[in-house]
């Protein structure tokens, strides 16, 4: 499958936020130590999730890095999310922020939800319908695309995102069989990073 999602979504699901929080402390403290880590991770991908699992070998934690990231998922607030909301004021732009932050929420529920098999098919299903909704919108805003190249990338990002679908419902099915939760964790952050790719992708051609 490529990159391990968690490498790319440790920055901005766990540390965004930290530095959030920081920023209320000592906002140039903070600032610096962001621009710091930014410029390392650019440099060296992977480093903030280096990072992020080192600090958890030194504290002894028993952490399942996959499962933690998808559970602070539905944590973000929407001033962490600027990275990936689009600021055009048309409805199927606005549309698009609203069904890639509720489809990254439904996906956050799942280790709370994976072992109780009746609510966890209800979330399947929930799961599903953002996806298509999703797509859909996706399928609108082509029209908003200026050029060739800028319409042939957004294309390219959305039959990414539906192979990792499909991976996922794959995933979903071998769990059912095999009880691997930490494989649907996974697959799950490969669909929050496709989704990521898709507003980054819309944005750069679009804004």
């Amino acid at each position: 499958m490529g990159e391990m999602p968690t490498s790319s979504l440790v920055l901005p699901v766990i540390l965004r936020p930290i530095f959030a929080q920081l920023e209320r402390r000592d906002v140039g403290a903070a600032q610096s130590l962001r621009s710091a880590i930014l410029k390392t991770e650019q440099n060296n991908p992977g480093f903030c999730y280096d990072l992020i699992m080192a600090i958890i070998r030194r504290a002894e934690l028993n952490v399942n890095i996959n499962e933690a990231v998808l559970r602070l998922q539905g944590n973000i607030t929407d001033s962490d999310l600027n990275e990936y909301r689009l600021t055009r004021t048309e409805e199927p732009f606005q549309e698009l922020n609203r069904k890639s932050v509720a489809l990254k929420v439904i996906l956050s529920r799942i280790p709370d939800e994976i072992t109780d098999r009746k609510t966890f098919l209800e979330t399947i299903k929930e799961i599903a319908s953002a996806i298509k909704k999703l797509l859909d919108v996706v399928n609108e805003i082509g029209n908003f695309i200026p050029g060739v190249t800028g319409k042939q990338a957004v294309e390219q990002r959305k039959k990414e995102f539906v192979k990792y679908s499909k991976k996922f419902s794959t995933t979903l099915k071998e769990y059912f069989k095999e009880g691997q939760s930490n494989a649907v964790f996974l697959s799950a952050l490969y669909l929050i990073r496709q989704t990521n790719q898709i507003m980054l992708t819309v944005k750069s051609k679009c804004e």
